[in-house]
């Protein structure tokens, strides 16, 4: 199993609930709650981008087998996580970041590559697709920081995003003082929980951690 793998079966829904998430933003989303209860709210079929807990930072170390401080080599967090989302039949969307880096020991150019993961994830854990890539880190002679940029992108079928029809009706429906269903939330069904569950896609980034580099994150 790999890193990642075991890093959504460690931490599990918590994990997912636990996501700094965003959404694509600027365009025009489903309504999912209308103003007969007070709120407008709407629903961005545009996956959304976040970071799984304990994934955002890696630190190396001299030498194998140390984690205290003193054998610290270079330590990296993920920042500035942004989205951007093409509409079309296929939702194009993509995750840019930046990685902050700082290295104990600043004599000589030196190149460093941190593999990172973007994962497709549907209804909060199936996981749809996952690649790996790598952010260089460039330090110049003497400079102990850099900073790296790199991006992720994933494709989704729009329809496999949106709601269906009937279940956005149910939602949208407006309800009077007397229906016989007037004092249930719609959002409370268990055919629109599902439905919503079902159209919600997440674009994770985060660092491809080993099982030791997870572990000491989840420590520290």
């Amino acid at each position: 199993m790999n890193a990642s793998a075991r890093r959504l079966a460690i931490l599990g829904a918590p994990l997912l609930a636990a996501l700094a998430l965003g959404g694509c933003g600027g365009k025009k989303g489903e309504l999912v709650v209308d103003d007969a209860v007070g709120v407008t709210a709407l629903r961005d079929p545009c996956p959304r981008v976040g970071i799984p807990d304990y994934t955002g930072d890696v630190t190396l170390f001299t030498a194998p087998g140390r984690t205290d401080s003193a054998a610290i080599d270079v330590e990296a967090t993920i920042t500035n996580l942004r989205a951007q989302c093409s509409d079309g039949d296929k939702l194009y969307s993509v995750a840019s970041f930046d990685v902050l880096a700082r290295r104990t020991n600043a004599s000589g150019a030196r190149r460093v590559e941190l593999p990172y993961f973007s994962t497709v994830i549907r209804g909060g854990n199936i996981v749809v697709a996952k690649r790996v890539g790598k952010v260089v880190i460039d330090f110049a002679d003497g400079q102990n920081r850099a900073t790296g940029k790199a991006q992720a992108g994933a494709y989704v079928e729009k329809a496999e995003a949106s709601l269906p029809e009937d279940i956005v009706k149910r939602i949208s429906r407006k309800r009077r003082a007397g229906d016989e269903d007037a004092a249930i939330d719609p959002l409370s069904q268990p055919e629109v929980k599902a439905a919503l569950a079902k159209a919600n896609f997440e674009l994770l980034v985060g660092f491809q951690l080993t099982e030791d580099q997870l572990q000491f994150n989840v420590r520290k």
